[in-house]
Order: C-alpha cells, then sequence, then structure tokens
C-alpha cells in the first residue's frame, strides 16, 4: 500500500494539476473555433454562414463529448477510463492535422453545409472531440477527490480558460500571427496539452482514485447522497441552453451580414456567453433575479428600436446594443441554469443535457431556419422567447404570477416589450408579403422589392441595396454602377481604347448582383459574370433585364470567383471587376495581395481592376491603395456621392456612395481627363496590406 503521507500529497496536489488540465483543455477547444472557421472562409465566398455551420459542428461535437464522458462516468472503473481516454489522446496526436485541404468549386455545389461538416470532421474533429470529453470527465474526477471542493468553480475555471482563449484571439493571436504559425502553434501547444493530460490520468491520479476509491464510493452511497434528477428538471436545463444559443448564433449571423463575417464579430457575442457561465457558476452573488430580468427586458425592447432605425445609427451604438441585450439574457439563461445545477455525482448529465440544449439551438439555427423560414425569423422568435423568460421570472420573483397581481408599470412595460418584439416581426413579415420574390440561401437573405416611387425593382441583401431597375428605362445603369460612378469611367476609358485598337470589350465581373453592369454591354463585347450564390443567378435572370436585353455576349460562371479564376487559363480582361459583397460584409479573401496578383494575371495588358469599396462601416480604401502598392500597380480612388438611397429614399451616412478603386499595372492607363476627380492619394502610413494569411477588420472601422 502506498505511504499515507505520499497519498495525502498526491490528493493535495491532484485537484490542482486537474485545474491546470482543464483550463489548457478550454482554452485549446475554444482557441480552434475562430482558427479553423476563419481558414474555411475564402473558400465558401465570406459567408456568414460559415461560422454558423461552424458553431453547429461545434456544438453537436460537445455533445457528443459529453455523451462519452457520462458513459465513461457511469459504466467504467477510473483505471478504465484512464486507459481508455489515454489511447483516445495518442491517437489525435498521431492523426493531427488541423489545416484544411484545398477545395475546388466542383467539390462545394450546391451543398456548402455538408462540405464545410465534412472537412471540420476530417481536421479537426478528433482533437475537438478529445478536448470537450476531457473537462467533464476530469470534473467528475474532481468531485471525488475532493468531496469538500466545488466543482462548479472547477467548470468556471474552464469558461475562464475559454473566454481567454477567445478573446486573445481577435486582439493577440490574429493581429500578430499569421495563420500558417497560428495552426503551427496550435498544433504544438495541443500536443503539450496531450502529454500532460496522459500524465496525469496514467500515474499519479489512477493511484489515489484507486486507492481512494471504495471509501468515495461509500460516501456517495451515504444519507447525503442527491435525489434523482426529472425529467422537467432536465427539460428546464435543456431550454435554457438552448434558447442561449439560439439567440447567440441568429444574432451573430444578423450582425455579420451588415458588418463583416470576421472572428472578431464572432468571438464577441460567444466570449460574452462563456463570460456569464463564468460569472453565474463562479458564485450565485453575480446572477440577482429581481436586477438581470429587468436589464434584459428593458435592453430587448431598446433593440427592437435599433432594428427598426437600422443603419441610420453609429456602428458603435448599434453593436453596444447588440451585445448589451446578448449578455443580459446570457445571465439570465445561465443564472436560472446555475440555480438549478444538481449535486456532484450528477454533473455529466448536467452537462450532457446542458450540450443536448446547446446543440439542438444549433440544428435550429444552421439547419431547420434555412429550410423552414424565408427570413432571418428565428431571429426575432428567439427574442420574443427571451421577453417571456424575462417577464416569468421577474414576475415568478415578485409573487405576481400566484400571489397577487403584477402593479401596472411593471405590467405595462411587458406589455410594451411584447407589443415591441411582435410589432417587429410583423413588420418583417409585412414586408417578406410585399416582396416579388425571395430567396434565403447559404450565402443570406435575397429580397426582390417594388418601389413606386422610382417605378423600379429593386434587389435587398440584408439592409443594403444590391441593384435597382427602372421599369420605364430598363437599360439605365444605377445605384452603384451609374454613368458618373467609376466602374463607368474605366468602361469609357477602356471602350475608347478598344475603339481605336479595332476591337471590342472584354470583361470580367466579380459578383452579379442584378447584372446592372451588363447594361454597358455592346455588340461585339464579352462580359463574363462569377457568381457563388445560385439565387442570385435565379433572381437576376427571372425577376431583373439587365443581362436578358444586354447586346454583349453574357456568361454567368455559378462559383467561388477566385477558385473559378485560379482553375482558368489567362483570360486576358481588359477590365475586371471585384464586387461580391454579401450584405454589407466584407469578401476579405478578394482584397489580399495574392488575390490582386491573381486578378493582374487574367489582366491584358492595360487593363484595369476595378474593386468597389462602398461599406457603410469601414474604410477599405486603406487596403486596396495599400495592396496595390505592394503588387506594383498604380491605384486611384474615385467617389460620387449619393445623398439617398435610391430604393428607400433614406439621406445615407456620411462616407456612403460609390467609391471604387481602379488599378493597372499601366500608370498611363489612369492618366485619362475622366479619372480627374480622382481622390487624393493616402499616405503610405495609413495604408494597411491583407494577405491570404494575414488580415485584421478591426483597424479599418469607422466609429
Amino acid at each position: 500500500m502506498v505511504d499515507r503521507q505520499i497519498l495525502s500529497g498526491l490528493q493535495r496536489a491532484v485537484p490542482m494539476v486537474l485545474a491546470g488540465t482543464v483550463f489548457l483543455s478550454a482554452f485549446l477547444l475554444f482557441q480552434i473555433q475562430p482558427l479553423i472557421s476563419r481558414l474555411l472562409l475564402p473558400t465558401f465566398g465570406g459567408a456568414s454562414a460559415v461560422w454558423t455551420t461552424c458553431m453547429l459542428f461545434f456544438q453537436t461535437l460537445l455533445f457528443g463529448g459529453y455523451l462519452y464522458s457520462h458513459l465513461l462516468v457511469s459504466r467504467l472503473s477510473r483505471r478504465q477510463q484512464a486507459g481508455l481516454h489515454t489511447i483516445l489522446l495518442l491517437v489525435a496526436c498521431l492523426l493531427l492535422r488541423i489545416a484544411p485541404a484545398p477545395v475546388s468549386a466542383a467539390d462545394i455545389g450546391d451543398t456548402p453545409v455538408l462540405q464545410i461538416l465534412w472537412l471540420l470532421l476530417t481536421t479537426v474533429g478528433l482533437p475537438y472531440f478529445v478536448l470537450s470529453t476531457t473537462g467533464p470527465l476530469l470534473l467528475s474526477w474532481f468531485a471525488e477527490l475532493s468531496p469538500g471542493g466545488s466543482p462548479h468553480r472547477l467548470y468556471a475555471l474552464s469558461n475562464a480558460g475559454s473566454l481567454l482563449a477567445l478573446v486573445s484571439y481577435p486582439f493577440v493571436i490574429e493581429p500578430l500571427l499569421p495563420l500558417s504559425q497560428q495552426t503551427r502553434l496550435w498544433q504544438i501547444v495541443f500536443l503539450v496539452f496531450s502529454a500532460c493530460c496522459s500524465g496525469v490520468l496514467l500515474t499519479g491520479l489512477s493511484r489515489v482514485v484507486s486507492e481512494f476509491d471504495s471509501g468515495r464510493a461509500a460516501k456517495l452511497q451515504g444519507p447525503g447522497a442527491a435525489t434523482g434528477i426529472t425529467w422537467s428538471q432536465r427539460g428546464v436545463w435543456f431550454g435554457l441552453s438552448c434558447l442561449a444559443t439560439v439567440l447567440l448564433l441568429a444574432e451573430t449571423a444578423q450582425i455579420c451580414q451588415d458588418v463583416a463575417v470576421v472572428p472578431f464579430l464572432w468571438v464577441i457575442p460567444l466570449a460574452l456567453y462563456l463570460l456569464s457561465f463564468i460569472l453565474c457558476f463562479e458564485s450565485d452573488r453575480w446572477y440577482v433575479r429581481r436586477w438581470w430580468c429587468q436589464i434584459s427586458a428593458l435592453l430587448l425592447l431598446i433593440l427592437c428600436y435599433v432594428q427598426t432605425l437600422g443603419a441610420q445609427l453609429p456602428l458603435l451604438v448599434q453593436l453596444l446594443v447588440w451585445f448589451g441585450s446578448l449578455s443580459a439574457v446570457f445571465m439570465l439563461c445561465h443564472g436560472e441554469l446555475a440555480r438549478q445545477r444538481p449535486a456532484a455525482e450528477h454533473l455529466t448529465l448536467f452537462y450532457l443535457t446542458t450540450a443536448a440544449g446547446g446543440a439542438c439551438g444549433g440544428i435550429v439555427v444552421g439547419v431547420l431556419a434555412p429550410l423552414l423560414l424565408p427570413q432571418y425569423w428565428e431571429h426575432d422568435l428567439a427574442m420574443l422567447s427571451a421577453a417571456l423568460l424575462a417577464i416569468g421570472v421577474w414576475f415568478g420573483e415578485r409573487g405576481w404570477l400566484t400571489i397577487r397581481r403584477p402593479p401596472l408599470p411593471a405590467a405595462g412595460v411587458a406589455i410594451l416589450l411584447i407589443v415591441s418584439i411582435l410589432t417587429t416581426t410583423v413588420a418583417s413579415v409585412s414586408a417578406w408579403l410585399k416582396c416579388t420574390a425571395v430567396r434565403r440561401t447559404f450565402y443570406g437573405v435575397l429580397e426582390v422589392e417594388y418601389d413606386s416611387v422610382e417605378d423600379a425593382t429593386v434587389l435587398v441583401h440584408g439592409r443594403i441595396t444590391h441593384g435597382l431597375q427602372f421599369r420605364r428605362r430598363p437599360s439605365v445603369p444605377t445605384t452603384y454602377y451609374g454613368y458618373e460612378t467609376g466602374v463607368a469611367k474605366a468602361i469609357a476609358v477602356l471602350r475608347e481604347r478598344a475603339l481605336a485598337e479595332g476591337q471590342s470589350l472584354k470583361a470580367g465581373l466579380v459578383g452579379l448582383g442584378t447584372g446592372t453592369l451588363a447594361a454597358y454591354g455592346r455588340a461585339g463585347d464579352q462580359f463574363t459574370f462569377y457568381e457563388i450564390d445560385p439565387g442570385v443567378i435565379t433572381l437576376a435572370r427571372e425577376q431583373f433585364r439587365f443581362l436578358s436585353d444586354s447586346a454583349a455576349t453574357i456568361q454567368v460562371i455559378s462559383g467561388d470567383a477566385r477558385l473559378q479564376l485560379e482553375a482558368q487559363s489567362p483570360q486576358q480582361y481588359q477590365l475586371l471587376v471585384l464586387d461580391a459583397f454579401s450584405g454589407d460584409a466584407v469578401p476579405t479573401h478578394l482584397l489580399t495581395r495574392e488575390a490582386v496578383e491573381l486578378c493582374r494575371r487574367h489582366l491584358a495588358p492595360g487593363g484595369i481592376l476595378a474593386i468597389h469599396i462602398s461599406n457603410l462601416h469601414l474604410d477599405l480604401r486603406r487596403v486596396t491603395e495599400g495592396v496595390a502598392a505592394t503588387t506594383g500597380m498604380t491605384s486611384i480612388s474615385l467617389l460620387k456621392k449619393a445623398e439617398s438611397d435610391p430604393a428607400t429614399g433614406q439621406r445615407l451616412p456620411s462616407g456612403s456612395g460609390s467609391l471604387w478603386t481602379l488599378m493597372s499595372e499601366r500608370p498611363e492607363t489612369l492618366q485619362h481627363e475622366l479619372f480627374e476627380s480622382a481622390q487624393a492619394p493616402l499616405p503610405a502610413t495609413s495604408r494597411v496590406v491583407w494577405t491570404d494569411d494575414y488580415s485584421n477588420l478591426l483597424q479599418l472601422i469607422r466609429l
């Protein structure tokens, strides 16, 4: 028998080692989420649904990991658990490869969700599964080794590791390290974690557990053992976890569509989600029911009006309200969850049930909502559910549901909140009913509307107008592509030169929209459009006439433009246009140095690369002019100011309008008199260079 003093020392040391291992596993678990999603973004057109799909995968695999832990704890001895988990760690290390293999446009096809899930499964699937099992498994061991300690505090510590991983990614890891170094560093730390975890499992921990197993079992079977968990209690755990996850994913998707699909905007909501877990499970003092339910109700009410006002508000104000409402609802859900946490012997069941709720929330937003709902109504439904929860907790805490009626002010606030959410939802439904056509695809929601003021058909993606065609003057180019815009001037200059040389115009256009640029086509011209979203292609052909009325020869290639251009031989385009925004989200993979060099390969001598960089929130000139300088191309930026949105008639924010950057490898091409209105070049210190390995959106935000 091991000496009692040694055992006593091990008994004191093991919980500390356990705590460090759990912290490190949680850090790696949440560091890989933005990293692998960032790696997948360029392959799938930078769509916001990439993150939603990744979160669906992570939540589902987390549930699988918790189920594994629950079965191990309930079916196997501690020695058997240690042996099996060590083997799993070894296999994960031997098969460790997190960088996804190159994917062609043909591989993606019409099922990007399935392709993303497959890539995740074959790269980070096993490491992520191992990391997801480590926390609950070791927490259950901690509960037996330290009966006087609180395993829920260790759970909060694991969430602290997760929070540190998330916050460090956009502010430290992404700005300082290229993607290739990020992947190598993560792999190295994972190997270190595996060695530490295996050492803990196979040495001191298993010896201590085997020595004290019988005593712990006797204590667990004594009079103080907790009673069984009812199905209604499991249902509450499941429902609270599901609601928090649905709101997390639905709100993140909306924010990304209107700003940009970048890790920063993924990480902040998820960090707030974890922070609420940490606070609620670390101590009961952080969650005061009567305050958090009222704060949640108030911020949800404000959010309704922010959604109504939309782009009229500064970005910082919008983000504060979005993130503030999320924080309050997360505290409400997780505070109620913490109040109903079970005794230590039911920990793995508790984690399993909450993980199942999270996986269900991921399925609702990532799979069911796109199939069943034509708009992002899952967010409105989640808001309504959160409001009902806040009101129920508020009224229940005060006894207004059973003992006495609620006072008039409280009842008035509750009614105002519900009515506001329903009004917002009804307005969305009414707008949908008025639409000529609607398409919801992996890449977002597209609406075709009739504007009676302009007598025009309009294509809207999120809050952004992506094209407009006058019914009485269908051949007139509009919005960002009108006669005085940068791209129109580029076409005029190139056509003048082509006519002088007896040639026609050959143009490649990345991003179809309504096909407005086809209006500039003349007989003999060749216009090739690249469009990743099949819904856009369908609407452009069925609801608009730019393509069918064009005198040019029109070709539309379906698939991500960058993948298609990489697969093609040099096309010798005189004009190559990059205009592939989804909503107001930025296609970062098309603004990198490598992307511009690829486009340059497809340009004819003296050709022009025209990049559309109009954006409500981001100063993209810093990127385009910076990349042009590093690739040896001359660039100018042309702005045509717009006083109002042609689709809505609303006054546009400062800095809006049609802003284009034109690049050419021959400086004389951009010295035409039509370009005399070009803006002064940015100073070198203001320029930013993005690469496939590095991009940082934070430095471009207009506050």
